[in-house]
């Protein structure tokens, strides 16, 4: 699972057209019309079944238990494959005043919907947990994003091999430079740990005003800023697994890391914590943050149509959801990151973040940013 993911550019107008149940699968026998006044809260999720599994089997249920003659019905675009249609769609049901297709939506697009007026406006009278949450955090969500989940990325080493690992970025370089071949990071496209990286060595190129604008807007003019760190991850390539191979997606990383084919990677916090709780990371492998700068990690948001018919219901099913016992579940049930603060958990769960602070998260770009510097790096890293 990872936070990053984000939709890319807006569909054309004939992508409206597409059904959404053409592109979705429906997750739930409760249905609901989404006529005014239903308690059937329709939740749609673009993402993995991680996610799909903390809806159906966690968060629905215990809101339906605790708020007897509700129902949430669960809809998963598995992987967001088809966020630029979901995203027209709903601009367009929006701009025809037609109900939409869902009440809340849990995807990487929600800022970009809040930007674009989709989305009903959210504030801490509204949905009370936001006071306790980082202002720079909400901001990044936009005026209708609901910020409940969270993750970061890590360093993750062999521990058998590497007894102190690299504690800052001039450190980690340092070392993947004296150790050829035991390091390497997925493409930024295929994955958001790997992007994470490319991001955070460019970073070290950028002045924090500037990085402060790109992390909240699209500031293309300041994408120049980069160039120094673009050459830093070029000539990085003969040092990276096999001279210069990117793995595909966060999870082909991990794979070689527990192959023992390389002994570092940047890790997804809560895939690494899963993996070594399943055993498909083996114990010795662990994790730590670097710092000056820190690797990205943010949250995932929430938002809520602003055409939809059950806005109330909607409401508090993510003020539930934002409640210390439901962010319990997230850290228990996909190791993720609560969005509330550490304080608010039990103990037990506030000592599985000692590698991390999940209340103090660098941000990652603004959606559009984001996506220019992976096809930067496409086409100024490998193979060079």
């Amino acid at each position: 699972m990872k936070l990053t993911t984000a939709l890319g550019a807006t569909a054309a107008i004939a992508a409206t057209a597409l059904a959404l149940t053409g592109c979705a699968q429906s997750s739930s026998s409760a249905a609901s019309s989404g006529d005014a006044g239903s308690k059937t809260v329709r939740v749609f999720i673009s993402g993995d079944t991680n996610i799909q599994n903390l809806w159906e089997k966690d968060l629905g249920p215990a809101f339906e238990k605790a708020n007897p003659g509700y129902k949430v019905q669960v809809t998963i675009d598995l992987h967001g494959e088809h966020d630029a249609q979901t995203l027209a769609k709903l601009t367009s049901s929006v701009e025809q005043k037609k109900s939409p297709d869902f009440d809340l939506v849990d995807a990487g697009f929600v800022p970009k919907a809040s930007a674009a007026n989709l989305l009903t406006p959210v504030d801490s009278a509204k949905v009370s947990a936001l006071s306790s949450i980082s202002a720079d955090t909400v901001k990044a969500g936009g005026t209708g994003g609901i910020p409940y989940r969270g993750s970061s990325v890590l360093l993750a080493y062999d521990s058998k091999t590497i007894p102190t690992p690299p504690k800052t970025l001039d450190e980690l370089l340092a070392w993947i430079k004296a150790n050829p071949g035991k390091f390497t990071y997925n493409s930024p496209k295929s994955g958001g740990s790997g992007g994470s990286f490319v991001a955070t060595v460019l970073d070290r190129y950028v002045p924090a005003d500037a990085r402060q604008k790109m992390g909240t807007s699209y500031a293309k003019d300041l994408e120049s800023n980069w160039d120094q760190g673009f050459a830093e991850l070029k000539g990085l390539n003969q040092y990276v697994y096999q001279k210069g191979v990117y793995p595909n997606g966060n999870q082909q990383t991990l794979d070689l890391l527990a192959k023992g084919q390389i002994t570092m990677a940047p890790v997804w916090s809560d895939q690494f914590t899963t993996g070594v709780a399943n055993g498909s990371i083996p114990s010795t492998i662990k994790s730590a943050q670097i710092s000056n700068p820190s690797f990205t990690g943010g949250a995932a948001y929430l938002g809520i149509p602003s055409n939809t018919p059950n806005m109330d219901a909607a409401v508090k099913l993510a003020n539930f959801v934002l409640a210390p016992e439901q962010q319990a579940m997230i850290v228990k049930d996909i190791s993720g990151y609560p969005a509330i603060p550490l304080n608010k958990l039990p103990a037990d769960l506030q000592s599985k973040f000692s590698s991390a602070d999940p209340n103090n998260l660098r941000l990652p770009y603004f959606d559009q940013v984001g996506k220019d510097m992976n096809n930067q790096w496409d086409q100024k890293v490998p193979g060079q």
